[in-house]
């Protein structure tokens, strides 16, 4: 069976040196050179809460070859439909597709695969590249796990192996609603990864101060009225029922909210958003696939998300240059 991770950044670098430690062949293939040379010459080095190096397969997309049984897609979105035409050529008959962005990636994909090729897959952890070669893990090793799903009624044949590779890191529950999962990754990204790439913090500074904690509890109140609004049932995140934890209806509910929202996110207050290493990087950003989908929805169910729409003009106002990630970007949500 051949198995890659296509697109390995910090999250597929870190995972595919979890799975080649415990000597299964994966091949992690990135367009960036220089860290790919670096795997080559020096193997994964993960350093942050769990620390090893592991020599690893690396190579660049103008490398591949042949087919493959299980690819695990693991780029960004602005490229979805031509990155996924192009993987379709190297996927065996019966391959899978299993895709680990956020947002709500898998319609795109399965329009072009078929439903029953594509897997989806959240994973509630997260890293930081540091340097070519070297990926920080942010998160604490007892909160490394995955939820596995399909959108399809049949699951692919490779559904069981996928979730074999994945346990070689850490934990894996298999989702039988999978939007509901989906829906809860999107709620955490959208509220903490929004507000990092706005403010140039991490998660857990994000939730620290009142007004840009405020600004969170909001982000997910929104998240959560959008799915409610849409009949969408949205699933616990590692045993925690996070609707039951953060919602409100009265005010109550609502001090309880704010004041859980730095615990609930302990285990990962260290973790910097993709987004905003984008943006120091001078990249654009997935903001349309994370809050731009949790606005789209609520239009279409007839759900207001201002927070989620400030969010998206603010971020793409850093894209053009006219502002800079900053707590100074608090003002735009009065």
């Amino acid at each position: 069976m051949r198995i890659a991770i296509y697109g390995a950044g910090s999250l597929g670098t870190i995972l595919g040196a979890y799975i080649s430690k415990a000597g299964v062949s994966i091949e992690l293939i990135n367009r960036n050179k220089a860290h790919i040379n670096a795997l080559k010459d020096k193997g994964a080095q993960v350093v942050g809460t769990v620390q090893f190096t592991q020599p690893v397969v690396a190579y660049t997309p103008a490398e591949m070859s042949g087919k493959y049984d299980i690819l695990f897609l693991m780029t960004k979105q602005q490229n979805n439909a031509e990155v996924v035409h192009t993987l379709k050529d190297y996927l065996a008959p019966d391959g899978v597709l299993v895709t680990f962005q956020n947002g709500l990636p898998e319609v795109l994909i399965a329009s072009i695969l078929g439903e029953e090729r594509v897997l989806g897959c959240t994973v509630a952890w997260g890293a930081t590249l540091q340097s070519p070669g070297v990926c920080e893990l942010t998160s604490e090793p007892d909160a490394l796990s995955f939820s596995l799903g399909a959108i399809s009624p049949q699951r692919s044949k490779h559904f069981n192996k996928v979730k074999e590779l994945l346990e070689l890191m850490g934990k894996v529950d298999v989702e039988e609603n999978f939007i509901g999962t989906r829906w809860s990754k999107l709620l955490i990204n959208a509220a903490f990864s929004g507000m990092s790439a706005v403010l140039g913090c991490t998660f857990g500074e994000a939730a620290g101060p009142r007004e840009s904690r405020r600004i969170v509890q909001a982000l997910i109140k929104e998240c959560i009225d959008v799915c409610q609004a849409g009949g969408i049932r949205i699933e616990p995140v590692q045993g925690k029922d996070i609707v039951k934890l953060l919602n409100y209806t009265n005010a109550l509910k609502r001090a309880f909210s704010f004041f859980i929202i730095p615990i609930a996110i302990r285990k990962h207050a260290k973790l910097k958003a993709s987004m905003l290493q984008d943006l120091e990087k001078g990249k654009l950003t997935e903001v349309d696939a994370i809050n731009g989908a949790v606005s789209d929805y609520g239009r279409k169910v007839g759900c207001p998300t201002p927070m989620n729409d400030r969010v998206v003009k603010i971020v793409h106002r850093i894209e053009q240059g006219e502002l800079r990630p900053s707590f100074d970007n608090l003002q735009y949500f009065n």
